[in-house]
């Protein structure tokens, strides 16, 4: 019943909102100035709650290949942000598996968590959390040669005490500024307004780009997207979503620059690492009710 709650909630505040996501922010003639004074942007592309332990049609497999081979740059470079405890992700031999080939392709392995389950690490005591992320940092450095230094909590939720956690293990909080709002599946697989979502975004993304509140990195500055790569739907249509996020660009009169994404996998650390949290005061910047029904990940 109240996932069933949540489900009308989403449809009623989806068909009142067509209006307001249709279109684009109008491109004001001061922020196409401002925008022209930036770097261009470069797409730093991200998936949480992964691998997926499938045996059947493996998404994360998926995702991965369409990274190396796409129209529009191939060999596209990810952050991917795993699930190392749980059985239906990292804590598996396909999960190792698929971790292990993420390793060998250039991507980059952040911490999401390395608990049973999806658990909200403020939920966790203080000797819980120092376990999860021992473990959590053991397991990707038996797979990278390295613990990780990137890290997206569940849910998107922190406190000072589980930042301070982080920072005490050498983990930098990286959030995001687009989100295909992916994250959990309400009884059907698609995503009917993937683009619209995408351009409205940007247009929110654009004016803090206009304003000069995003950092430039080797020339460009990164705009952090997420994905999931244990949604089946984002993995059969990451190439689209690779367009759309091009087309969306163009649409909004955000400059690109030449290479869209991220091909190499030095420059990508150094750009995330350049978008991570500097404080605990810091939190995400999805629309609220948008979290409330997608929960930012849930899987």
């Amino acid at each position: 019943m109240k996932q069933l709650f949540k489900v009308l909630c989403a449809l009623t505040i989806a068909v009142g909102l067509v209006g307001c996501i249709a279109s684009p922010i109008e491109l004001t003639p001061q922020t196409e100035q401002r925008l022209r004074e930036q770097a261009p942007i470069r797409f730093l592309v991200t998936f949480d709650d992964g691998p997926s332990a499938s045996s059947f049609w493996n998404p994360s497999m998926t995702v991965l290949d369409s990274l190396a081979w796409n129209p529009v740059l191939p060999g596209i470079k990810a952050v991917f942000f795993v699930q190392t405890g749980a059985p239906r992700a990292g804590d598996s031999d396909i999960g190792r598996g698929v971790m292990h080939r993420e390793q060998a392709q250039g991507h980059v392995l952040g911490f999401h968590t390395a608990t049973h389950s999806h658990t909200n690490h403020r939920s966790l005591s203080p000797e819980q959390l120092e376990q999860s992320l021992s473990k959590g940092s053991a397991d990707i450095a038996a797979i990278t040669g390295a613990p990780p230094t990137l890290v997206r909590p569940p849910f998107w939720n922190y406190d000072k005490r589980v930042f301070a956690a982080y920072q005490r293990h050498g983990m930098h909080v990286l959030l995001t500024d687009l989100s295909a709002n992916d994250g959990k599946i309400w009884g059907f697989n698609a995503s009917p307004r993937r683009r619209a979502n995408m351009l409205r975004q940007l247009s929110e993304v654009r004016e803090r780009i206009a304003r000069g509140e995003l950092p430039t990195v080797d020339g460009v500055i990164p705009v952090v997207v997420t994905f999931h790569d244990l949604n089946r739907y984002t993995a059969r249509h990451t190439r689209e979503y690779l367009q759309i996020l091009l087309d969306s660009a163009n649409a909004t009169g955000v400059p690109l620059a030449q290479k869209p994404f991220y091909d190499d996998t030095a420059a990508l650390q150094r750009a995330a690492m350049a978008r991570t949290v500097t404080d605990s005061s810091q939190d995400v910047k999805l629309p609220g009710i948008w979290n409330w029904i997608w929960d930012g990940d849930s899987h």
